[in-house]
C-alpha cells in the first residue's frame, strides 16, 4: 500500500463514520424502516429465485442434489418463505421469539424434505439473538440450531456427505453467533467509554466549579480584610479630624493626610488582588502590577495605621518569626489585621492594644487583647470577621477563640500548627 493510499483512507473513513452516525440516528427515529429493509432484501435475494425456478434443486448444480428435493407448489413455498422471513421484523425487539418461530418453520420445512434459499433467515435470527437477546437464551438457541443442522445434513445425505454438510452448516452458524457476540461486546465497550467520558466531563465541570467557588471565597476573604480594615481606619480618622478641625486645625490636616495615605494603600491592595484575576494585560497592554503578599514584616506598618487612628498598640514577637513560610506569614497578617479592625470598630480612643506573636517549636500563637469594652461582635461581624480568621487558621490545623478578657476588654487568640502535614506528630 502506497503513501497516497494511506492518506486517501482518512476522508473515506470520515465519510463512512458520518454515514454510520446518520444511519443510527435515522434508525432511532424510525426503527421499523431498517427491519423492513432487511426483510425486503432477504425476500429479493433469496425468495424470488425460488419462486421463479421452483427451489434450490434447479439450476446447474449436481444432478443427484437436484433429484434429492422435490418441487413445492407456489402456495406452500410462499407460506414457508413467509414463516421464515416475516419474523425478522421482530429480530431486534423480540429476538428470542423471532428465532423460535423461524426455527420451527425451518424444522417443518426440512421435515417436508424441502430446501429453500430463505433458510438464510435462521442464521440472521441467530445473529440477532446473540446481539440483542439475553445471554442466558443462547444455550437453548445453539442446541436448537445444532439439531436443525443435523436434520439438514441427514436430509441431504443422499447428495452430500453428512460430515461435509455438518461442517459447512455448523461453521456458518458459529460465524453468525460469533459475529453477533463480537458486535455486542464492541457496543458494550463503546457504551462504557461514552459513559466514562460523560462522567469525566461532569467531574471536570465539578472541579472547575469547585475551583471557581474556592477562588471566589479567597478573593472575598481578601477583599473583606483589605476593605474592612482600611475603611475602619479611614472612618476613625475622619471622625477624629472632624473634631480636631475647630480645636487644632493642624491635627485635622494631619488626619486628612492619613486618610489619603490609607485610601491609596487600600486602592493599591485592591488593584493587586483584582489584577491577578486577569488572564491577560488590559487594553493599554500593561500587565497588572504584582507585589508580594503581606507578611509579618508588614504588621508594624499595620500597627502604625491603627496608632494613627488614635489607639495605642504595643507589639512584640518571640521566637524565630523570620523562618516562617509566606503562607503562614499571610495567615498571621490577616488574622492580626482582622483582630485590630474589630478593636478599632468597638474600642474607645484611649484603648490600649497588646499584640503578641509567639513561635515555639511547631506552634505559633497570636494574642490580641485590648482594654476596651468587652462586647460581643454582632451577627454580621461573626459571619465574616471571626469566621474568616477561623478559616485561615484551619488551613494550618489551628484554632481561633475570641471573647471577653479576664481583666476587661476583648481578647482574640489564635494557634497555628507549623508541623508538616502528614508528618510525624
Amino acid at each position: 500500500m502506497t503513501t497516497d493510499d494511506l492518506s486517501g483512507m482518512g476522508p473515506l473513513v470520515a465519510r463512512l463514520t458520518r454515514g454510520g452516525q446518520r444511519l443510527r440516528q435515522a434508525d432511532r427515529a424510525h426503527p421499523w424502516v431498517l427491519d423492513t429493509g432487511v426483510v425486503v432484501l432477504v425476500f429479493l435475494m433469496f425468495c424470488l429465485p425460488d419462486l421463479f425456478h421452483g427451489g434450490v434443486d434447479d439450476g446447474d448444480g449436481p444432478r443427484r442434489f437436484r433429484l434429492a428435493f422435490p418441487h413445492l407448489p407456489v402456495t406452500e413455498m410462499l407460506a414457508l418463505q413467509a414463516g421464515l422471513v416475516l419474523p425478522l421484523l421482530w429480530r431486534r425487539r423480540r429476538p428470542a421469539a423471532a428465532f423460535g418461530v423461524i426455527a420451527a418453520v425451518f424444522v417443518l420445512q426440512w421435515s417436508l424434505n424441502a430446501a429453500l434459499r430463505a433458510d438464510i433467515a435462521l442464521f440472521i435470527a441467530l445473529y440477532s439473538l446473540a446481539l440483542h437477546g439475553r445471554l442466558r437464551q443462547l444455550p437453548w438457541a445453539c442446541g436448537a440450531m445444532a439439531a436443525g443442522m443435523v436434520l439438514v445434513a441427514v436430509r441431504a445425505s443422499s447428495a452430500v456427505s453428512v460430515w461435509d454438510a455438518l461442517f459447512f452448516l455448523l461453521s456458518t452458524a458459529t460465524a453468525a453467533l460469533a459475529l453477533g457476540l463480537m458486535v455486542r461486546i464492541r457496543r458494550a465497550q463503546l457504551a462504557v467509554l461514552r459513559d466514562r467520558a460523560a462522567r469525566l466531563e461532569i467531574e471536570r465541570d465539578q472541579r472547575s466549579r469547585l475551583a471557581a467557588a474556592t477562588e471566589r471565597t479567597r478573593v472575598a476573604r481578601e477583599m473583606h480584610d483589605i476593605v474592612g480594615h482600611n475603611l475602619s481606619v479611614i472612618i476613625t480618622l475622619a471622625d477624629a479630624g472632624r473634631y480636631a478641625t475647630d480645636l487644632a486645625p493642624e491635627r485635622g490636616k494631619e488626619a486628612l493626610q492619613l486618610i489619603g495615605d490609607t485610601g491609596r494603600q487600600a486602592l493599591s491592595e485592591l488593584r493587586r488582588v483584582l489584577g491577578v484575576l486577569r488572564e491577560s494585560p488590559d487594553r493599554s497592554g500593561v500587565a497588572p502590577e504584582l507585589r508580594p503578599q503581606p507578611g509579618i514584616a508588614d504588621i508594624e506598618a499595620l500597627c502604625a495605621n491603627v496608632r494613627a487612628a488614635g489607639l495605642e498598640v504595643i507589639y512584640r514577637t518571640s521566637g524565630d518569626v523570620d523562618a516562617l513560610d509566606s503562607g503562614v506569614e499571610l495567615t498571621v497578617y490577616r488574622i492580626v489585621q482582622e483582630a485590630l479592625t474589630n478593636t478599632l470598630k468597638h474600642a474607645d480612643s484611649d484603648t490600649r492594644v497588646h499584640l503578641a506573636i509567639l513561635v515555639e517549636d511547631s506552634r505559633l500563637s497570636i494574642r490580641v487583647q485590648d482594654t476596651g469594652p468587652a462586647t460581643q461582635p454582632g451577627p454580621h461581624e461573626e459571619g465574616h470577621g471571626l469566621v474568616g480568621m477561623r478559616e485561615r487558621a484551619a488551613m494550618y490545623g489551628g484554632t481561633v477563640s475570641a471573647g471577653p478578657a479576664g481583666g476587661g476588654g476583648w481578647s482574640v487568640e489564635a494557634v497555628l500548627d507549623l508541623a508538616p502535614q502528614g508528618g510525624a506528630r
